[in-house]
């Protein structure tokens, strides 16, 4: 399946819990390539937005409804791609041309990738423990004053 060119109205980037929702309206009641964006719809696609230099952005088809008036095109947006949709913000409420193609990326792949985030490394034992590596700063490391004494460095806190 080929790249597919839309003249688009970009209607906005709408951040959620673990995503961004980005939205195109298609003005008018027909769909130029019809057909392979319904065929898309629920798999991971690159959309890239042209004159802009962000690139191609990974992103779930999330969904396509056809309209009289509008047709919206919907993506979900994650997994380390924070960077180029801030350089996306400045286009919202304006028209663009976008290209939209096939991912080689697989919908579980994308998924995943939403979900790794840097933190505290652990292990879960049987009986339900938790164990974290002897490198990782505890409770113990963290200096604490005595009673009278500021925790912050800001005097004008004090």
């Amino acid at each position: 399946m080929s790249k597919v060119e839309l003249n688009v109205l970009f209607k906005k980037i709408q951040k959620d819990d673990k995503k961004e929702v980005v939205e195109f309206h298609v003005l008018g009641d027909e769909l130029p390539s019809f057909q392979e964006l319904f065929q898309l719809v629920g798999s991971v696609v690159v959309i890239e937005v042209e004159g802009n230099e962000a690139g191609g952005i990974n992103a779930e088809f999330k969904s396509l409804q056809v309209d009289a008036k509008k047709t919206p095109l919907k993506f979900n947006v994650s997994g380390g791609n924070e960077d180029k949709l801030n350089k996306l913000y400045s286009l919202a409420g304006r028209n663009v041309n976008i290209l939209i193609e096939p991912s080689q990326m697989s919908i579980d792949e994308f998924l995943d990738a939403a979900e790794e985030h840097e933190g505290v490394e652990y292990t879960v034992e049987n009986d339900g423990s938790v164990a974290v590596p002897d490198n990782q700063l505890s409770f113990e490391d963290i200096p604490t004053g005595e009673d009278g004494d500021t925790a912050h460095d800001d005097d004008a806190l004090n």
